[in-house]
């Protein structure tokens, strides 16, 4: 099961596959932060109050404040072109409970994070398409996975543009709702060409019952 958090995105069609999106402020980005930390602090309230709907185990609310978090850090923000493929192939992504998913994969983002070249793959899972047009998904695993973060890696949304740039912020990277301990989720595996070189110190880090 996914997190389908469909953030407007500017749709920027006067640029060219040559042209880079501008720097955001210092003042935009403080503005972005603040709601980042204010999706985080709702994201607690809906898990502590959901009751059933809540991915929080019953038996576990009543110990829930609040999920843990790396600080929001605009190191962690890039604006990027999607290097989309003219023939994208489809594959079997595989989830949490052995269901295998058919899923484009639709492109790759290539970015330079402390000297180290990444690079990140966006798959379209198919099966939400008619539910969710455009939604494109962004599964990946980094040096953090099974330490400070969750080991069956962390998730980005994105929606579809007719630009071919977008902003990958890490800052709202998510865990699976497997992450929080009920079985009964379904959560798509990251593949393995989505594992990271690198530590990113951005979005929602491990749950435990006792957070």
């Amino acid at each position: 099961m996914l997190k389908l958090s469909f953030c407007a995105l500017p749709i920027l069609l006067f640029l060219s596959c040559e042209e880079k999106v501008p720097e955001t402020t210092p003042a935009e980005n403080e503005i972005l932060k603040a709601g980042i930390i204010d999706q985080r602090q709702q994201k607690d309230i809906s898990f502590k109050t959901g009751g059933k709907d809540s991915p929080i185990p019953a038996e576990n609310i009543p110990a829930f404040t609040a999920l843990k978090y790396y600080p929001v850090d605009s190191k962690y923000r890039m604006q990027l072109s999607l290097k989309a493929f003219e023939k994208p192939d489809v594959f079997k992504i595989i989830t949490s409970r052995g269901v295998e998913r058919d899923t484009e994969r639709t492109g790759f983002f290539e970015f330079d994070l402390d000297g180290v070249e990444c690079k990140l793959y966006a798959y379209k899972i198919l099966d939400i398409q008619d539910k969710y047009p455009g939604h494109i998904f962004i599964p990946f695993r980094d040096a953090t996975s099974g330490d400070e973060t969750y080991g069956g890696g962390r998730y980005i949304d994105l929606q579809e543009n007719e630009s071919g740039y977008y902003v990958i912020d890490f800052n709202e990277a998510y865990n699976p709702l497997c992450a929080y301990g009920k079985t009964t989720y379904n959560c798509p595996i990251p593949p393995a060409e989505n594992t990271l070189p690198v530590a990113i110190y951005a979005g929602e880090k491990g749950y435990a019952k006792s957070h």
